[in-house]
């Protein structure tokens, strides 16, 4: 695991791309050179008031101008995303990363592999998708409103599939996968739980190695308070329990080690 570091870092450019989609690049001369797909960063806010920090998941890493990409959602008003959004470039923040592991790329090199992502869990698999050396099928599930999905087409070959129907499959991502009779020998995920509930149900009927990233609500990010543990199968030499903490021992989990 790579070291991480609490640094101010300057924001470069802050984009809307969709209704609370935001999208923010961030001057990182040291993160970005260690950081990895599938890892995140945790933000701090400029309010005083707020004293934990908000996590968000790496979604491109410009190695050459040493830069990462942030894409967020605003989770509403008076919230930590919401003063995110507000912030402009030239400003900088607090940032304490990278943290907690990443995406096995070398596990799924040469093979064919779906990238699986639902809502706010498609902007990690979008780095994974540019640094991953193999056949790549990226299935991007959506509510209604589309975003990021033309920029995975630079790397990798794109269904969609959306609640309403309104572009792709109507449905989810394993509706998009049966439609399009999509076959994978690896799977990389990142969405909501009932979404990796489904996926890692679909990968072990076929008996396809599967990695999710789970979204936890979190708190110190660094694995010291337990805030955001899952079951596992194994026990956790932190907490003596059936648990893993998603900060430090995941994000990203081998589907059968954890319970969903």
């Amino acid at each position: 695991m790579s070291e991480k570091t609490k640094e101010s870092l300057k924001i470069v450019s802050q984009d809307k791309i969709g209704t609370d989609i935001y999208s923010m690049w961030l001057q990182a001369d040291h993160m970005a050179g260690i950081s990895r797909p599938g890892q995140f960063l945790s933000l701090y806010t400029r309010d005083g008031s707020r004293l934990l920090p908000r996590p968000i998941s790496i979604c491109e890493i410009d190695r050459e101008n040493k830069r990462i990409r942030l894409v967020y959602r605003v989770t509403g008003k008076n919230t930590g995303t919401e003063g995110f959004s507000r912030l402009h470039p030239g400003v900088s923040i607090e940032v304490l990363g990278p943290l907690g592991n990443g995406f096995p790329l070398c596990e799924a090199e040469g093979k064919r592999v779906f990238l699986m992502g639902g809502g706010i869990g498609i902007p990690p698999m979008l780095e994974t998708a540019k640094e991953l050396k193999a056949e790549k099928t990226a299935i991007l599930g959506y509510r209604d409103e589309l975003f990021l999905n033309q920029e995975f087409e630079k790397y990798a070959d794109v269904y969609v599939s959306t609640e309403d129907g309104s572009a792709g499959t109507r449905g989810n991502v394993l509706d998009a996968v049966r439609e399009n009779g999509l076959e994978a020998d690896v799977i990389f995920a990142c969405g909501p739980g009932p979404m990796l509930r489904a996926i890692k149900k679909y990968a072990e009927e076929k008996n396809i190695p599967c990695w999710i990233s789970m979204e936890e609500r979190m708190a110190c990010g660094v694995g010291a308070c337990l805030a955001c543990v899952c079951q596992s199968r194994d026990i956790d030499e932190h907490s003596q329990v059936h648990n893993k903490r998603v900060c430090k021992d995941g994000p990203v989990f081998l589907s059968t080690e954890v319970e969903l």
